[in-house]
């Protein structure tokens, strides 16, 4: 049994809050049996002064004292032993006195009596509970005193004192064991938690624990850790593609710098045979470069290095600007290229670059799957809330099947298309992460051989009431 662990600990701090309750109620239950005696003894006390009194009070006060002596000797030997009490004069002067309370020689209570007082005293090795009153009778003040032996009530006190101390221990140590029983029952499922958790590898990720419907704390625990499995699991699978994926990217462009290489040191070449290969070197490169750079730019993201720069800006310019630059892009193909803006500006909280990114990555896009002869239509507008941008084409669309997985790195709807068409897959999951980045969301609507429009809201930072910029280009 290891000090240290959980049920352990538990036990023992059960067994302390049970020895000290218990310790505390076995001293109230004492206490108040013991007040309970006392009550019970001074009730019978204030019987038997109110005994005295009619005896004193029904005597004539011209009777002698000695008449009034033998009622009392004959009330006195009415209880077992005779009664313990004794009457005196204002003065002091005894009236009368039991025989059996001479032998405890109890004295007059110093000081005048107000109300009745009581005591306890031990004589003479015997405890005694004292009942001191003063009264009036035919217009003369006396002193009656009573009394009654505790020797026996406290004999039955101190055995029920010494059960309630040899039953602590008892009562603790089967309690204790019962809470080291229930500790380790009601942990067990931690046990099973340990153990899961300590067989998880990089190769059984699938793992998950049995849950107990039992609506507890451990039920919650267990589905907690399941789905945190399943986040990690999730991830582990993420990487494991990601890493496949990139290796497969590179493998190409690798292969063909090696391919061209070997080929151009094969023979002795001329020099138009040389740069070409240098050429075809050269691009590979490039592509490799722009690769690398992309799947960086992905690695930041996911650490949480990506910092963008927030600030309030007018985005009309920017998407112009990412107009502007794609503009000979769409004219080369030819494709018909327009862009239009509602008023402005539209003020958002967000990162110039990044947005111009995000804009450029889905205008690229467009102008990839669009046929020459096509359309390509970019909107923003503002729908006061939201700046919403919107790119619409009449390429030759996303098929339904590939729709949930186009944010998805390296995904390529059409597998068949070159790298060179389709690029490495990468752009819309950027493009993704810019715009949640931001508080906004990126949406895609498509139907296959007919186009396909994204649209991208992001939160407006400040409503503008200025006439906005307005444009139209044609190419």
């Amino acid at each position: 049994m290891r000090m240290r662990s959980i049920r352990v600990r538990l036990t023992l701090w059960y067994s302390a809050v049970l020895l000290v309750s218990f310790t505390a109620f076995s001293a109230g239950i004492f206490l108040a049996m013991r007040e309970s005696v006392h009550a019970t003894i001074d009730e019978d006390l204030q019987s038997r002064l109110a005994g005295v009194q009619r005896i004193m009070e029904r005597h004539d006060p011209a009777a002698s004292l000695e008449d009034i002596r033998y009622e009392f000797r004959e009330h006195s030997g009415l209880r077992p032993g005779g009664d313990l009490f004794q009457v005196a004069h204002a003065d002091g002067s005894w009236i009368f006195r039991s025989v059996s309370i001479r032998d405890y020689d109890i004295g007059l209570p110093a000081g005048a009596l107000n109300k009745s007082r009581y005591e306890t005293l031990e004589l003479k090795g015997i405890p005694l509970r004292i009942l001191s009153a003063s009264v009036k009778v035919h217009g003369n003040d006396y002193t009656i005193q009573l009394a009654a032996p505790l020797a026996e009530a406290y004999h039955i006190l101190g055995d029920f004192r010494w059960l309630l101390v040899a039953s602590i221990p008892i009562v603790l140590i089967l309690a204790s064991s019962g809470g080291y029983w229930m500790s380790r029952r009601a942990l067990a499922p931690v046990d099973e938690i340990t153990r899961t958790a300590r067989s998880v590898s990089e190769h059984n990720l699938s793992m998950r624990l049995a849950i107990a419907e039992t609506g507890d704390e451990l039920q919650r625990l267990s589905e907690t850790f399941n789905q945190m499995m399943d986040r990690l699991e999730s991830a582990f699978r993420r990487i494991t593609q990601f890493t496949g994926d990139a290796s497969h990217e590179l493998r190409t462009p690798v292969a063909l710098i090696r391919t061209t290489a070997e080929l151009s040191l094969r023979r002795e070449r001329n020099e138009m045979e040389y740069r070409e290969g240098l050429s075809q070197i050269l691009e590979e490169a490039e592509w490799m470069s722009q690769l690398i750079e992309t799947l960086m730019t992905l690695a930041r993201m996911d650490s949480g290095r990506e910092a963008l720069s927030f600030e309030t800006i007018d985005i009309v310019p920017v998407l112009r600007e990412a107009c502007i630059k794609s503009d000979p892009l769409a004219h080369l193909k030819p494709i018909h290229f327009e862009h239009s803006f509602g008023p402005g500006p539209i003020l958002v909280n967000a990162d110039a670059h990044a947005l111009r990114r995000l804009f450029l990555i889905l205008i690229d896009n467009a102008i990839k799957y669009t046929m020459p002869g096509g359309r390509i239509a970019i909107d923003l507008q503002s729908d006061g809330n939201r700046a919403v941008m919107t790119a619409r084409d009449t390429g030759i669309g996303i098929a339904n099947e590939d729709l949930p997985f186009i944010f998805e790195r390296f995904y390529r709807a059409d597998k068949a298309r070159s790298r060179e068409a389709g690029g490495a897959g990468l752009g819309l999951s950027i493009g993704r992460w810019i715009a949640e980045a931001h508080g906004g969301s990126i949406h895609v609507v498509s139907t296959s051989s007919e186009g396909t429009t994204f649209e991208v809201r992001i939160p407006i930072a400040s409503s503008s009431i200025e006439s906005g910029i307005s444009g139209k280009a044609v190419s």
